[in-house]
C-alpha cells in the first residue's frame, strides 16, 4: 500500500507528513529523533485492519526543519493537533510512543476534543515515573545511532532490549535511520521539551479510552511506567509482551497491530 507524502504548514513551518492506508485515522506520533519512514513495520499491519495511518516528522527531524526557539511539551502538542486540522481531520484516534507517548499524553489533556482513543506505547509519565537503565539513557542522550551503523549496531541490545537483536530486527532499524537522521537542534530541542515535564498531576483527567502498552524488557522506559500510566487514567487498559524490549512495535508489529486494532474497533 503506498504512502503518500506531502508538506502542510504547521504554525508557518513546513512539516512533512504522510498518509497509508483507508479508514478511521490514527495519527501515529513518534519517539526521539525518528522520522517517518521508522513507522513502517507497525503501519503495514495496521493498514491490513482497515487503519488509515498519518504520521509527521516533528520539527528537526527527518525532513521537517528545526524551529530556531525550542517548542516545550504543550508546544509541540500543538503542533500534532495542526498536523490533523492541516488534513481536515477535527478528531483522530492517537498513538504516541516513548518521547511521542508524552505528546500524545499532552495532546490528549490540553485537547480532548481532538483524541477519540489513544494509545500510549512504551512511554511514562515523564518526572515521578520509574527511570530506565542508566547505561540505556546516557546512550539515548546522544543521536549518534542515528548516523552510525557501527554504534547502532554495538549498543542496540543495551539501548532498546535484546529482542530487537535476537529476533532478526535490527535491519529494520537500520534502513530508515540513515537517509532521514535528526539534526542536532532537532534532537536536543526535543531533549530539552521533555526535561522537567511530568503528566502525573493531570493523568487522572485524561478522559479518552487508553490503552497503555509495554515491553517486559525495555530498559529505557520501564514496564512499571506503563502500570502507573494505566492506574492513573480512568479509563485505560494495560498490555505487557513479556519478551519485548523498547521497540515493542517493530519487534512485535502484528501482534500490536491486532491488539491496537481490536481496542480502536471497541
Amino acid at each position: 500500500m503506498s504512502r503518500r507524502v506531502a508538506f502542510v504548514r504547521v504554525d508557518g513551518r513546513r512539516v512533512r507528513v504522510s498518509v497509508k492506508g483507508v479508514g478511521r485515522p490514527l495519527l501515529l506520533i513518534m519517539g526521539l529523533g525518528g522520522s517517518i519512514e521508522m513507522w513502517s513495520p507497525l503501519e503495514r499491519a495496521l493498514n491490513a485492519r482497515s487503519v488509515q495511518t498519518i504520521a509527521y516528522d516533528a520539527s528537526g527531524t527527518g525532513e521537517s526543519p528545526p524551529r530556531l526557539v525550542p517548542a516545550r511539551m504543550p508546544g509541540l502538542a500543538r503542533q500534532a493537533a495542526q498536523v490533523l486540522d492541516a488534513l481536515g481531520h477535527p478528531r483522530a484516534d492517537v498513538l504516541g510512543v516513548s518521547f511521542g507517548g508524552a505528546v500524545a499524553q499532552q495532546l490528549s489533556h490540553a485537547s480532548p476534543h481532538r483524541v477519540r482513543r489513544l494509545v500510549l506505547a512504551s512511554t511514562g509519565c515523564g518526572v515521578g515515573g520509574v527511570p530506565g537503565n542508566p547505561l540505556a539513557l546516557s546512550l539515548l542522550a546522544t543521536p549518534l545511532r542515528y548516523y552510525s551503523p557501527t554504534f547502532l549496531r554495538h549498543t542496540a541490545r543495551f539501548v532498546y532490549g535484546p529482542t530487537v537483536v535476537d529476533r532478526g530486527n535490527l535491519q529494520d532499524l537500520l534502513s530508515p535511520r540513515r537517509p532521514r537522521p535528526p539534526t542536532l537542534w532537532g534532537y536536543f530541542s526535543q531533549l530539552a521539551a521533555v526535561a522537567g515535564w511530568t503528566s502525573l498531576p493531570w493523568l487522572h483527567r485524561i478522559g479518552v479510552p487508553t490503552l497503555v502498552m509495554a515491553g517486559g524488557k525495555d530498559p529505557i522506559v520501564p514496564a512499571a511506567n506503563a502500570r502507573i500510566l494505566a492506574a492513573r487514567i480512568p479509563d485505560a487498559s494495560l498490555e505487557v509482551v513479556p519478551e519485548a524490549g523498547h521497540l515493542l512495535l517493530i519487534d512485535h508489529a502484528e501482534l500490536c497491530a491486532s491488539m491496537i486494532g481490536t481496542f480502536l474497533d471497541s
